[in-house]
């Protein structure tokens, strides 16, 4: 390696590199105009996104250069590098694609040390008979295909997890420093305020030929029992496409997702006529209808937790709802790139730990 170029920028160049493994040749413009949509930590990835369709890149393509962003990025705790680890502190990826011309999909689940899941997923699709890859298994996979080792754990999202680590339990050895001792960055994400993502982005993008791709990709629930999966790398519940529809995936509580695999509801909502708002409003009751247990209920018996889901329509319309007033999707519509409001189940704000 030249000694003019930096480590970090090599290590970089290297990473970035690993997103393009498998994507398509670009094509010219078609007549119709690109849409994409993300929830509302990706408008960074939007932006991206839609460069990259404007300049004649598959949907799909588009849309995982989109989250490489937020995947890349140490500031997001809910995505990737920097993601709040698992309870024994290793940070643990899931991610899944689908392509809409081909009705194709792949995923990858507690993949460790690998940057970029969502391109990883792309080639368990593309050089893979099976849709879903695992632990260890998923790793080597990425690694026989050039992907670098990362160490995903930040310092920052090492010491959060360390503040965790020494409040759980008052029978134990460990001490956690005294409340003026603590970073501002641990007493923001230990406060009131602080909003409780379970960690996921999801992104849909439509070409200029009417073509759909869709990614979520996630470090998933804070501080998770090692192993743990969610919604987001299951075809029908982190996300789902049919190209004569649309696309839809979610964020939020995994497991109601599983429960009820909303995405494919939400796109066979579409089948049945349904406007993208009212097909995403459709999944938010069936969470709502089929969440008996007490523990997930508020004392009016409503869930004490949230879901958001986000819908691409093959036409061009988009929606967004959730169960709980307060939140946005991002969207570029070929223009700009803008935070645009879910439409909510319930007319007040999430519960406090939601």
């Amino acid at each position: 390696m030249p000694p003019s170029i930096h480590r970090r920028q090599f290590l970089a160049a290297t990473a970035s590199a690993s997103v393009l493994l498998g994507a398509a040749p670009r094509r010219p413009p078609g007549p119709g105009q690109p849409i994409v949509i993300a929830s509302a930590n990706g408008l960074r990835c939007v932006e991206e996104a839609m460069r990259q369709l404007q300049n004649g890149a598959d949907p799909l393509d588009a849309a995982i250069a989109g989250v490489a962003i937020v995947e890349a990025d140490p500031s997001d705790h809910t995505v990737g590098l920097g993601g709040i680890p698992n309870e024994d502190g290793v940070v643990e990826l899931d991610a899944a694609v689908m392509h809409g011309p081909t009705h194709s999909g792949g995923a990858v689940a507690a993949l460790r040390n690998i940057l970029h899941p969502a391109a990883v997923a792309r080639l368990v699709m593309q050089r893979t008979d099976h849709c879903l890859l695992v632990g260890d298994g998923a790793y080597r996979f990425a690694k026989m295909h050039g992907f670098p080792d990362t160490n995903l754990l930040t310092d920052e999202a090492r010491q959060i997890w360390l503040y965790w680590k020494e409040t759980q339990s008052r029978n134990d050895d460990r001490i956690p420093p005294p409340p003026d001792q603590l970073p501002p960055f641990i007493k923001a994400f230990f406060g009131p305020n602080y909003i409780r993502e379970h960690g996921t982005i999801h992104c849909s993008a439509l070409d200029s030929h009417g073509d759909l791709g869709c990614t979520t990709t996630t470090s998933g629930l804070f501080f998770k029992i090692p192993g743990r999966v969610g919604d987001s790398p299951i075809l029908g519940a982190g996300l789902w496409l049919d190209n004569q529809l649309g696309s839809a995936g979610s964020t939020g509580r995994g497991e109601a997702n599983l429960l009820n695999l909303s995405s494919h509801t939400i796109i066979e909502a579409l089948r049945q006529g349904k406007h993208p708002q009212d097909a995403t409003l459709e999944a938010c009751r069936r969470i709502v209808a089929t969440n008996h247990l007490k523990r997930l209920q508020d004392p009016k018996g409503r869930p004490n937790f949230d879901v958001r889901f986000y819908c691409l329509t093959k036409d061009g319309r988009f929606a967004g709802s959730s169960l709980w007033a307060g939140a946005k999707m991002a969207v570029h519509d070929g223009h700009s790139a803008r935070l645009v409001d879910c439409a909510p189940l319930f007319d007040e704000p999430p519960p406090p730990d939601a």
